[in-house]
């Protein structure tokens, strides 16, 4: 058996972070919880990624454009500043070594198939009596209760079934998913703060909690104006493209060239967008004068207003309504979005070093710290890559490993 706390105490580059020294079991794959676990990780918390020996976390190979190297890009996004051990959860050997680091950590995330852990016999239940203050946060597809929880649950079906799907796009009758997995980041947002929350508690009482976080949750819990629709009226919100609504106008429109987006959503604003268009004739129109009435004849408003975009080009008018101080903007494809003026100097692209790939960009730090700025401390790690580094922290022998090896603790056994 290893010696007893022998957690790493030596200062480190994230020693001056907001979750230095918390130690995170991030024990997860594809999207939501590695997601999780890096906003975490990027916060200074030393999270070491429990993988399967083999091929690891899924994303690593059957998700993402690849380089070089076997991890997919989309992995790489997910997945900084971690430590990787490889160990077969299955065998009695990987749960010894499993059980030492639970015995350390803080906080451990997982999002296998609810039901999953149980059988291993590592969830919430059997882990507390090794570890009363550790935080466990399990994420899945439709929670670990109710009728739906034990399917398989993936972004698009919980975009389907949250709702979601049935309020996106233009109300062709085609169903449209958001285009980006709004179920998954959202999951992984709302388990970071129930994460964080339960940590500071436990370091009041002594005591962890369980947490269940799902994107099923997620998904129907970012519907504030539709579910408000839905409650006021009693009927379900239909898709509106990129019109609001409780505002109007406040969508995309046409200009002489291309669509740009804008948004007079008070009277205020109204006023102005019709004095500068030269159509004050609107303010006088009974099917525009609140914003009511503009929600009831949308669709009208928008023809008489892009009668008069027409006249110019979508920069034009950008540039103008801006100057009155009106909302306006283009609609960028990722590549003007990473390349513009404001995104680079948001540096919401970055490079990072990776010891196959070279340099390779990853998406930056979506909330700036001023006092402890977030850094890339660790690239993305290989497959296993701290295997030994840890079990030295542990403080297991070289004789252990053997003993470790020979029962199965690093075969190739997927869960």
């Amino acid at each position: 058996m290893p010696d007893q706390d022998r957690r790493e105490t030596t200062p480190t580059a994230d020693s001056a972070l907001p979750l230095a020294g918390v130690r995170v079991l991030d024990v997860c794959q594809v999207m939501a919880g590695p997601y999780c676990c890096m906003l975490l990780a990027d916060m200074g918390a030393d999270v070491i990624k429990v993988e399967p020996p083999g091929a690891g976390d899924q994303t690593r190979s059957a998700m993402g454009f690849k380089m070089k190297g076997s991890d997919s890009l989309g992995f790489l996004n997910m997945n900084r500043n971690k430590r990787s051990v490889a160990l077969n959860l299955k065998s009695d050997a990987g749960r010894e070594v499993f059980m030492a680091l639970v015995r350390e950590a803080d906080i451990l995330v997982e999002n296998y198939r609810p039901g999953v852990m149980k059988r291993l016999g590592i969830d919430y239940e059997a882990l507390r009596e090794a570890n009363p203050a550790l935080v466990y946060a399990s994420i899945s597809g439709f929670g670990q209760t109710g009728p739906w929880a034990h399917r398989p649950g993936f972004d698009l079906m919980a975009q389907a079934m949250s709702g979601v799907m049935a309020m996106t796009g233009h109300g062709d009758g085609r169903p449209v998913k958001a285009g980006v997995p709004v179920a998954d980041i959202g999951c992984a947002l709302f388990a970071a703060y129930g994460i964080l929350s339960a940590y500071i508690g436990a370091q009041r009482t002594g005591r962890g909690q369980a947490i269940d976080a799902s994107l099923f949750d997620s998904a129907l819990a970012f519907s504030i104006w539709d579910s408000a629709e839905y409650w006021g009226t009693g009927k379900p919100p239909e898709p509106l493209g990129t019109a609001n609504r409780m505002s109007a106008p406040y969508q995309a429109v046409k200009a002489k060239d291309d669509y740009f987006v804008m948004g007079a959503t008070n009277q205020r604003l109204w006023t102005k967008l019709c004095g500068l268009l030269g159509r004050e004739d609107l303010l006088a129109d009974a099917r525009f004068k609140t914003i009511s009435d503009r929600l009831a004849h949308r669709e009208v408003m928008i023809d008489e207003l892009e009668s008069a975009f027409s006249k110019q080009s979508a920069q034009h008018w950008i540039d103008a309504l801006l100057e009155a101080g009106i909302p306006a903007g283009p609609i960028l494809d990722y590549p003007a979005a990473y390349a513009s003026d404001h995104g680079r100097h948001r540096q919401m692209k970055i490079e990072i070093d990776h010891p196959i790939e070279g340099k390779v960009p990853n998406i930056g730090f979506a909330v700036k710290m001023q006092g402890t700025p977030q850094q890339v401390r660790r690239h993305p790690p290989l497959l296993g890559e701290h295997t030994d580094e840890v079990l030295t922290q542990l403080g297991y022998s070289q004789t252990d490993r053997i003993r470790l090896a020979e029962g199965g603790a690093f075969e190739v056994e997927s869960l």
